[in-house]
């Protein structure tokens, strides 16, 4: 589903945020990608949406390079950043409408996603409201639910449980697998590793830039705890 291969991203002025990084996720999986505040997993989930420019290598998605065909990329996936920008003088619904919008998703499928996510993660009564009233936590669920219309074949989320509540976290990771069921995959990033020990079938870590493990979450957990096993191979600077 996902394929990176030796992606590296160097910024203007020579500093490298990711270099040479080779990453497989296949349909029906959950790969955590886990690292510190600056380790450059936002960096690489961007260049995976196709929302930032990269230095060397490929990533496709799909069979789909999202530097040569990114709008056949961008067709098949879903991106959450963290702390979603969201059009504030839009209301809920009328964001969500423009999403469908953007990707020509039929008026009748549309409504029934539309009712069926607002209802689960009880937004129905506010998609009505402007954005600009909305919490962080609301728009956390407005950005869920225009990503979750679209039933992308890779679903990309950038720190998906910061803001949600006890049962809207449970209702996300319901919906993952789901998505795994029909095929699809995840790819996220979190820096809560209880949740990413129990949901997801691998764990990808990544440290200064460079990924120093990856493998299934039962091999790379051991006998421990993914807390035990990351914060022991970043203190050590594995793979530096």
């Amino acid at each position: 589903m996902l394929n990176i291969s030796h992606y590296t991203k160097t910024y203007p002025g020579g500093k490298t945020a990711v270099e040479d990084l080779t990453l497989h996720v296949s349909p029906g999986e959950i790969c955590g990608f886990i690292g510190r505040n600056g380790a450059g997993k936002t960096t690489t989930l961007r260049a995976v949406a196709g929302v930032m420019g990269f230095t060397e290598g490929t990533i496709t998605i799909a069979g789909r390079d999202v530097q040569k065909d990114p709008v056949g990329a961008k067709s098949v996936t879903a991106f959450l950043p963290d702390n979603p920008d969201l059009y504030e003088f839009m209301s809920g619904i009328e964001y969500v409408n423009f999403i469908a919008d953007l990707y020509a998703i039929p008026s009748k499928a549309r409504q029934e996603r539309i009712g069926r996510y607002g209802e689960a993660f009880g937004l129905t009564s506010d998609l009505g409201s402007p954005l600009a009233g909305y919490s962080h936590g609301m728009k956390q669920k407005l950005a869920l639910i225009s990503a979750l219309i679209r039933e992308p074949q890779l679903l990309i989320l950038d720190e998906p449980f910061v803001g949600l509540d006890p049962a809207a976290s449970h209702l996300l990771k319901g919906y993952l697998g789901d998505i795994c069921a029909r095929g699809g995959a995840v790819f996220f990033s979190t820096h809560v590793l209880e949740v990413a020990e129990k949901l997801c079938h691998t764990i990808a870590i990544i440290q200064d830039g460079r990924l120093i493990r990856h493998g299934p979450t039962a091999e790379v957990v051991g006998d421990g705890s993914l807390e035990d096993v990351f914060l022991g191979l970043t203190e050590r600077g594995e793979g530096q």
